[in-house]
């Protein structure tokens, strides 16, 4: 029970390893990883989901799109598209998340797009937001460690009892 649980233990630290690595290191002009940090998306997208976000060539309306700076104050804005223009021969984008009201007062012009959204994995930006802080971070590898640990430990626990037992007496001969 305990191999199966360290199997599926480590299996998760190295999705949350490779998506801390992929969020942290982003590719320019590629898939870009981030967290949905409001339920202005809801319920479409989760407070606390991962998006992932590709940059295209043409928006549409009813796309999910990313736009904003992407500062360590500053988090970007995931929203969908209800009108796209044109002011002076290029797209605007006026913007409004599904739990909103109201739409966007500002609209979206085409250079501070990131992104389309493509695919949202609700919750896993939790975990992940608590593996960039040193603490939560120390227990993704501390969990697993302690699992690894406690099962060796057992291990050795149980061969050293078998070492223990008396073992039976060979047939000795009688003459």
């Amino acid at each position: 029970m305990t191999k199966i649980l360290s199997y599926i233990l480590g299996t998760l630290v190295a999705i949350i390893a490779l998506l801390l690595i992929v969020s942290t290191f982003p590719i320019a002009g590629n898939y870009k990883l981030l967290i949905v940090q409001s339920g202005s998306m809801e319920p479409a997208i989760k407070t606390g989901s991962i998006v992932i976000i590709k940059p295209v060539t043409e928006y549409q309306t009813g796309d999910v799109i990313t736009f904003g700076p992407v500062t360590k104050g500053k988090s970007p804005t995931t929203h969908r598209i209800v009108k796209v223009s044109l002011q002076n021969g290029k797209p605007v984008y006026l913007t409004k998340g599904d739990a909103n009201e109201e739409e966007d007062p500002k609209e979206v012009l085409a250079r501070e797009m990131i992104g389309k959204v493509f695919l949202d994995v609700p919750f896993l930006g939790y975990a992940l937001a608590a593996a960039k802080k040193p603490i939560g971070f120390a227990v993704l590898i501390a969990i697993p460690a302690l699992i690894l640990l406690f099962g060796e430990a057992k291990n050795i626990f149980l061969e050293i009892k078998k070492m223990r037992k008396p073992k039976p007496a060979v047939g000795r001969g009688e003459e």
